[in-house]
């Protein structure tokens, strides 16, 4: 028996199955197990959200450093 959800999967996602290979499962089983793994899922998926890194104001005002000067070339682009 195969249970798959009647709703269509986001596009480029295939929809996820649950395959019983021994015995029979009762609706009341795979509505039990369906529940399980979807509470599963969506603890999984708020864990893994990254968190947005915190930026001082100082670090957001701050101006960014000046390109060293170069040095091999000599004033006013000419010797002599």
């Amino acid at each position: 028996m195969i249970a798959q959800p009647a709703s269509p999967a986001p596009s480029g996602e295939q929809p996820p199955s649950v395959e019983i290979t021994r015995g029979s499962a009762t609706e009341e089983e795979l509505a039990a197990l369906i529940a399980v793994i979807s509470d599963a899922y969506a603890g999984e998926a708020a864990d893994a959200v990254a968190e947005e890194p915190h930026v001082s104001a100082w670090s957001r005002t701050q101006r960014s450093l000046r390109t060293p000067l170069r040095r091999d070339i000599p004033w006013g682009r000419y010797s002599g």
